[in-house]
């Protein structure tokens, strides 16, 4: 199983549909499970798709349009019933948490989990998770209220040992993790080997990237440069381009246009209005703009990074 993926739980836009869900992700990484938005029905498709509401250590919430965040009271909710230990941290503006933290007094003021936040400054959002092999940034998205993106990246990976270079230069193993970080190997005879003759070039760090809503704006694709998978709002099709600035939205076509700038390599399309019928449609306009892999998102679609 892929130690890193992204599985989505909704891509539909603020009007219900009988045929996606409003706006939802997981994404795991090792044992770590966290949520990118949480729209109404969240828990239910998590329930659905097998992810464990016991494992999730953190919530993104892009901003605080309903389609994008009313199914956490629920989710959170739930998380109490099922005894969750632990703590969950939401990463979201400071009104959102105002709002939540009345809310969850009203409707749980009970749990066995410590529920944190951490208050995105939208304006210059930066770093919001860290540890030794994952960080987790937001960026400014142009939407008709404060909004952010967010960006997983794997941190540098460490060098790859040649088994039997380092064999046939004797060395010893408590030296193994020196030559994983870079460090060369100086022999009994004061001879110095060069790292690169003991070691291999590291696994590359993957990335996965989430904007959803948007306008069309070039500074999102500089946001988003050299992400691997890049998952963009496309809430109308050309058909119907001319509501998408004014709404603060964009079409298929513009959203591959800033995969094609930020040089993705996979474009996930989603955040359909309730006049997409056909998905189809909006991946022909997109390939005509970006040369990479285009796949329409979907409810229960999991995209392995490795």
């Amino acid at each position: 199983m892929s130690y890193f993926n992204m599985t989505i739980l909704g891509c539909g836009s603020a009007t219900p549909t009988l045929k996606h869900f409003p706006s939802a992700q997981a994404v795991r990484y090792r044992n770590r499970v966290m949520l990118v938005d949480c729209g109404e029905g969240c828990q239910l498709q998590m329930r659905r798709f097998g992810l464990p509401f016991t494992k999730v250590t953190d919530i993104f919430i892009s901003h605080l349009h309903g389609d994008h965040f009313l199914g956490l009271p629920g989710l959170l909710s739930t998380m109490a019933l099922h005894d969750m230990q632990g703590g969950v941290t939401v990463h979201t503006f400071a009104r959102g948490a105002e709002v939540l933290s009345r809310l969850m007094a009203v409707v749980c003021p009970e749990r066995p989990y410590e529920l944190k936040f951490n208050i995105i400054e939208p304006s210059n959002p930066g770093i919001l998770f860290e540890d030794t092999n994952l960080v987790v940034s937001a960026f400014r998205l142009y939407h008709r209220v404060p909004c952010v993106g967010f960006r997983f990246d794997e941190k540098p990976k460490r060098r790859h040992i040649d088994a039997d270079a380092a064999r046939f230069f004797g060395v010893p193993h408590y030296m193994m993790d020196s030559l994983r970080d870079g460090a060369d190997f100086t022999d009994a005879e004061g001879r110095v080997i060069a790292n690169e003759r003991l070691t291999k070039a590291p696994s590359p760090s993957l990335s996965y990237a989430y904007c959803s809503d948007t306008a069309f704006d070039l500074r999102v694709a500089e946001a988003v440069k050299g992400v691997d998978v890049l998952y963009h709002e496309a809430t109308y099709g050309d058909e119907r381009a001319v509501y998408a600035a004014p709404r603060g939205h964009s079409t298929a076509r513009e959203a591959a246009r800033i995969a094609a700038a930020a040089a993705a390599s996979t474009l996930v399309l989603g955040h359909y209005s309730k006049t997409v019928t056909d998905e189809s449609i909006l991946v022909s306009e997109a390939c005509q703009e970006f040369d990479g892999t285009v796949i329409a998102g979907r409810e229960g679609l999991q995209i392995d990074l490795i």
